[in-house]
């Protein structure tokens, strides 16, 4: 018997399972991956203090955190297409949004764990409710637990979700396709300037070029098109020269050294197709059944994904702490405010990715957002979930 299972050990499920072992909560995590290295652990990630840094302190990290923050990170830009530069604004250093590699955070959350707390190649391939707020569930290597509560901190494509909700996430309308420069101050210096110390984002309506700068003179890039997903359907992603050329071709005209974090990509360009949840997901509590970031409210990038994620996996924590012995009296506690800040967040990440990508003015309606013209959240810096 395992009291508390989490599915999934990404951010949110982490710093769940960091909070429970902080207030002397046991829990297992299970993750289908091989391992920590299984594959890159994703780009820069801007920790805000509303939300993703509070989640840290509750996990008892933050000093760590603070050690791998990117000093110059925080720095923005915001471009047309032909490198016009219309918002530049610097990391002021004032600690509000600090950039750190979503793989180091990652270790940091997996470091602070019990051995044996997260258990790696265990794929969930079906669950069967028992009665009594309990759930069994079955792996892919034959091997069942029985567990008190169970917790879908999977994403996306949650196992877990169908025991809530029978919504699937639709695709937004736009995919990123996501490409490296490596070594670029040496090899690449018009895109390196051009990118600058942090985000850069270069925006048409129906398009864009989003780059983040990372350690090692690396530049992470997100080119964005809002395609159907018959026409992205219909690039060769297993012949990468053909893919940059047909997705470069969609740029003809923009400035050089932007089509350039395309067509001279080091890496083989990997499609990343948007999805959301609807604005306002919510369930029926089903006792034994939560679920945390991805998983609960999918929304479009926008840089609060993985902010949301931990997030919610230290309120989850706290209030099992808090609830000790009355789990369902925990679960609806937790549900009820994440259910709330969800709805609100989603709704800002829609009005952000609609001023970036569907906006005739682009990139000015987001420019009048950024300095008070508009309401809403802070852009996506690079990130495909944030």
């Amino acid at each position: 018997m395992t009291p508390i299972t989490i599915i999934g050990a990404g951010l949110g499920g982490l710093t769940l399972a960091r909070v429970l072992h902080v207030h002397g909560i046991a829990s297992t995590v299970y993750e289908a991956e091989v391992s920590a290295d299984a594959r890159t652990q994703g780009g820069m990630l801007d920790i805000h203090d509303s939300n993703g840094q509070l989640a840290l302190k509750a996990a008892g990290l933050f000093d760590e955190f603070r050690r791998i923050i990117r000093e110059g990170g925080e720095a923005m830009r915001v471009l047309d297409a032909h490198g016009t530069v219309f918002l530049d604004q610097p990391d002021d250093g004032d600690g509000g949004r600090p950039e750190v590699h979503r793989g180091d955070l990652r270790r940091i959350l997996l470091d602070s764990l019990p051995h044996g707390a997260v258990q790696w190649g265990r794929k969930v391939t079906a669950i069967r409710p028992l009665g009594g707020a309990q759930h069994e569930l079955t792996f892919a290597d034959g091997s069942t637990v029985t567990t008190s509560l169970v917790v879908g901190a999977d994403g996306a494509w949650s196992k877990i979700r169908p025991l809530l909700s029978d919504v699937k996430p639709a695709y937004v309308g736009t995919s990123f396709i996501e490409t490296y420069l490596l070594d670029a101050d040496v090899r690449h210096p018009g895109s390196a300037k051009i990118v600058g110390g942090g985000a850069m984002l270069a925006l048409a309506r129906g398009k864009g070029i989003v780059a983040h700068r990372e350690a090692g003179g690396v530049l992470h890039t997100y080119v964005a098109l809002t395609k159907p997903k018959e026409w992205m359907a219909e690039v060769d992603f297993t012949n990468p020269k053909a893919a940059r050329a047909r997705v470069a071709a969609e740029f003809d005209g923009w400035a050089p050294e932007l089509t350039a974090l395309i067509t001279d990509g080091e890496t083989d360009p990997v499609l990343r197709m948007l999805h959301a949840l609807p604005i306002g997901h919510r369930w029926e509590r089903v006792p034994g059944v939560t679920l945390v970031g991805d998983a609960a409210h999918l929304a479009p990038p926008d840089g609060e994904g993985a902010n949301l994620a931990m997030y919610d996996g230290a309120e989850l924590g706290k209030a099992i702490a808090a609830h000790r012995g009355d789990l369902e009296a925990a679960l609806a506690e937790y549900e009820e405010t994440m259910f709330i800040r969800s709805a609100k967040t989603a709704a800002e990440a829609a009005e952000t990715h609609a001023l970036c990508f569907d906006d005739e003015s682009a990139p000015h309606g987001l420019i009048g957002m950024l300095t008070g013209g508009s309401t809403g959240a802070t852009p996506a810096r690079a990130s495909t979930s944030s």
